[in-house]
């Protein structure tokens, strides 16, 4: 807001310039980045749009997450994989691995009924 220029003033020199705003009623932003999630609480949005070009602007209280896509394995996920399919321990991990925690998918990859 420009100082000394009251709120309705400036509503009518955006709109004389081609600008309109518009709240969006928001309870919560997230934006998902490779290895983050970004949650904006609290939000307030609006939607600038500027001569047919739309963009937001959002202020609130941020929060980050990591996104650890890496499943959790125990030894008994391992031992259950090598005792149906008879592999090594290196092996039942990979595939435990490769089929994101998936314990019937990994076995069915190394019995090669996938």
């Amino acid at each position: 807001m420009m100082p000394g220029m009251n709120p309705r003033q400036m509503r009518q020199a955006m709109q004389r310039m081609g600008i309109k705003q518009e709240e969006v009623p928001a309870i919560a932003v997230e934006i998902t980045c490779p290895d983050k999630k970004i949650i904006i609480e609290d939000p307030q949005v609006m939607k600038v749009n500027m001569m047919g070009q739309e963009s937001l602007q959002i202020t609130g209280t941020l929060r980050e997450e990591s996104l650890n896509t890496t499943p959790t394995i125990s030894e008994d996920d391992i031992s259950t994989v090598m005792d149906q399919t008879g592999c090594t321990k290196e092996e039942a991990m990979q595939a435990i691995q490769d089929k994101n925690g998936d314990l019937a998918e990994a076995i069915l990859k190394l019995t090669g009924n996938e």
